[in-house]
């Protein structure tokens, strides 16, 4: 008998925690259990000829199936070719997209089980009831949440390659105490941490196995910051011992709980080794109360000003357009706001509506209109009709590609001038108007239609070029393929740092 978990992760250099964490709790059936991960993109038939490369003659397969909300499309075609080529092949659906409103759901109907919320015992012992009876008579499974010391931490399964050569997920905690009803964590009573010294002698082993890329997994690092700290001085400690191959933490935290003693650990970090997701997702009041997320606006915008002057944390901010009660109007004074914080990085997140999350509560009332396809994003209400939805849609890819890329760091206040949002609105619109296009520009042309814009608003073209060329985009060097300083200060920052955080070091 042979049991493979597996799943489709969005690109290569991310490794699947969970996965990870099912393989090292299968106890007595781990030696049967292998895991491989494919790549969304994949052709089905490929991936169903590798899943049945592991059945052994006459025994049976166990297929344990990932599904998120990025994937299921995809895993949906491959499951059904897999029951149509293989039917008696079990397969077992796990995972965030499959652990709500199971009665509708494609996959669902072709699977043979499915285990809602937490698969970490309930997958083994499911298996074992296939494999040796009695037969499971309930094709779902409400998954057991098992006590967090009871669980195996999976990260030896980290193999070599991918400590060399993909971001390695970790979590020092489970679960969120906040309610915000667009997110999957409002379903969850509380957080609950994982023994801090046994997670940090994992930490330790990766570390001397070579990782030196961590990102957090956590919904809320500095929600115990007795712990918060503990975590930060093992990081700050291995950049004391070796500064010249130094070490890079990924962490979500809370933007308005930020005291003293984390403000004096997070000084401590160097450019390049630090980085922090901040959820504001609304400056409006009235709509944080809708959503039922307590945030204090004064204390976050704060914090988040304190951040970018006084350390040398990365900081990504996310905002999502598209809540209930929020108007055009709103959102851009929201998004001014942020701006005037200068963040590195602002996520214009469009608001989906995730299998299970209570938004759906105000789906009548505030008319929520949401694509029926994954990931669900929403299409309209009764505030920002379908066609303002689909231009907040475009800003946001252009926004990426201009603002978060870092690589028009001087051009981009020019373009925003005291108007932020409606700038760069307006540009937004020109430039879709122009290419009907929001993918595969290239940066050289990003960047000429860029300066035809800003000639639009009046400046002259040699200024325009001027200009560019004091940016990554602009450059006659990056142009012409050739190295410049700004690669080179890249390379200077560490091995460790991800590259686009090294565009916003440089610039």
């Amino acid at each position: 008998m042979t049991i493979l978990l597996t799943t489709l992760n969005a690109r290569y250099a991310h490794a699947s925690l969970g996965l990870r964490y099912l393989l090292a709790n299968m106890g007595e059936l781990q030696a049967q259990t292998q895991l491989h991960e494919f790549v969304i993109g994949a052709r089905s038939t490929d991936v169903v000829e590798k899943i049945l490369g592991y059945r052994q003659e006459g025994e049976k397969l166990i297929v344990g199936f990932g599904v998120y909300i990025w994937n299921v499309v995809e895993i949906t075609q491959i499951v059904a070719v897999l029951k149509r080529v293989a039917p008696e092949v079990v397969i077992v659906l796990g995972g965030p997209e499959v652990s709500h409103e199971t009665g509708d759901q494609e996959i669902i109907r072709l699977a043979d089980y499915v285990i809602t919320g937490w698969g970490d015992i309930s997958f083994p012992e499911l298996c074992a009831q296939i494999l040796k009876g009695p037969q499971p008579l309930m094709k779902v499974h409400a998954g057991k949440q098992p006590p967090m010391n009871d669980i195996k931490l999976p990260y030896q399964l980290y193999t070599d390659q991918d400590i060399r050569h993909r971001t390695l997920y970790v979590e020092a905690s489970r679960g969120c105490p906040f309610k915000c009803e667009f997110c999957l964590s409002a379903l969850d009573k509380t957080a609950w941490p994982f023994d801090i010294d046994a997670f940090l002698a994992e930490m330790e082993s990766l570390y001397q196995r070579g990782a030196r890329l961590f990102k957090f997994v956590d919904r809320t690092f500095n929600l115990n910051i007795k712990a918060s700290l503990k975590i930060m001085q093992f990081f700050l400690d291995k950049l004391e011992a070796a500064p010249h191959d130094p070490v890079f933490a990924h962490f979500e935290v809370v933007p308005d709980h930020l005291p003293d003693a984390l403000k004096e650990g997070i000084q401590k970090f160097p450019d390049g080794t630090l980085q922090f997701e901040i959820g504001i997702q609304s400056f409006n009041p009235a709509v944080q109360a809708l959503i039922s997320r307590k945030q204090n606006n004064d204390k976050a915008a704060e914090n988040i000003r304190w951040l970018t002057t006084q350390s040398h944390a990365h900081l990504h901010v996310d905002l999502i357009a598209g809540l209930p009660g929020e108007t055009m109007d709103s959102f851009a004074q929201g998004f001014n706001h942020l701006v005037s914080l200068k963040p590195h990085e602002i996520q214009f997140g469009i608001l989906k509506r995730l299998r299970g999350t209570p938004i759906i509560r105000h789906t009548e009332a505030y008319q929520l209109r949401f694509d029926p396809q994954p990931p669900y994003t929403i299409l309209a209400n009764q505030d920002v009709p379908f066609t303002d939805m689909q231009r907040l849609v475009r800003f946001a890819r252009y926004w990426d590609m201009v603002a978060n890329s870092g690589r028009f760091a001087n051009t981009l206040p020019v373009m925003l001038a005291d108007d932020p949002f409606a700038r760069f609105m307006a540009f937004s619109d020109w430039i879709f108007a122009n290419t009907d296009a929001t993918h595969r520009i290239a940066l050289d042309r990003l960047a000429a239609l860029v300066g035809q814009w800003l000639q639009l608003q009046g400046m002259s073209a040699a200024d325009c070029k001027t200009l560019l060329a004091s940016d990554y985009a602009g450059s006659a060097q990056h142009q012409q393929g050739s190295s410049h300083k700004g690669q080179q200060a890249n390379q200077e920052k560490g091995k460790a740092t991800p590259q686009r955080q090294r565009q916003h070091m440089v610039a």
